[in-house]
């Protein structure tokens, strides 16, 4: 796993300290953008890290597009200057780090790992006892992430770039957690406290919200308070 050390947000799962806790990420970081090749070597970088095998190719690729974009800094400049065939394995394992983190990768991931705490959170605060990760399947080549529950991993496909605004990046999690968490408890979750009604996940006006259809569309909570009382609600803003 890529192990973050400057941005503390891995160990913040209140929802609010979240969103005040986060850093702004730097528009070079938009090569992420959804479909984008860097997010593919980006994930290629991911995978090999975690798993012990990199190789040197999907460094030099992301590299590459990072110069294009004369966004060349020292762990690129190093990586296009140096023959690949004279890396060894530590060094490449090294630079790869380095690489996800002055392309912004290793932030955008934290944000996405952060926002599934938050929803894992109101999962178990319904009763429903899972551990709720994110992942890049090793079946998808294209960059997306996936929202794993209980070995196996589903629902919608997440991008990287989801994770520079912490609103977007939560209603694209819950919108996936609630995908495998119904498919696990084969029935409806999260439901609305007021009408019984299954609940989705919606931005409305810049906010992760959960919305239920009953009697009119409303806003049942926003993510990251559900099944909170008012008091609760008040005192989380508050901090």
């Amino acid at each position: 796993m890529i192990k973050v050390v400057t941005w503390p947000l891995l160990y913040l799962v209140s929802r609010w300290s979240f969103k005040s806790s986060r850093e702004t990420i730097p528009d070079v970081y938009s090569i992420y953008q959804e479909g984008s090749e860097a997010g593919r070597f980006a994930a290629q970088i991911y995978r090999g890290l975690r798993e012990g095998d990199l190789r040197a190719e999907p460094l030099v690729e992301l590299a590459c597009l990072m110069e294009e974009l004369d966004a060349g800094r020292a762990p690129v400049r190093e990586i296009l200057e140096r023959p690949t065939a004279e890396l060894t394995s530590e060094e490449v394992a090294h630079l790869g780090r380095d690489l996800l983190r002055v392309t912004g990768f290793d932030q955008l991931w934290a944000t996405l790992e952060t926002a599934v705490k938050v929803v894992e959170n109101e999962v178990r605060a319904s009763g429903i006892d899972v551990v709720l990760t994110i992942v890049i399947p090793d079946w998808d080549d294209s960059g997306c992430a996936r929202v794993e529950c209980c070995g196996g991993c589903g629902g919608p496909a997440i991008w990287p770039s989801s994770g520079r605004d912490v609103d977007v990046a939560l209603v694209e999690i819950a919108d996936a957690v609630q995908d495998v968490v119904m498919e696990h408890i084969w029935g409806v979750w999260p439901t609305c406290p007021e009408h019984r009604l299954g609940l989705h996940a919606a931005l409305v006006e810049g906010t992760a919200v959960w919305q239920c259809a009953g009697k009119g569309l409303h806003t049942a909570a926003a993510i990251g308070d559900l099944g909170l009382s008012a008091r609760q609600r008040h005192s989380r803003r508050s901090k």
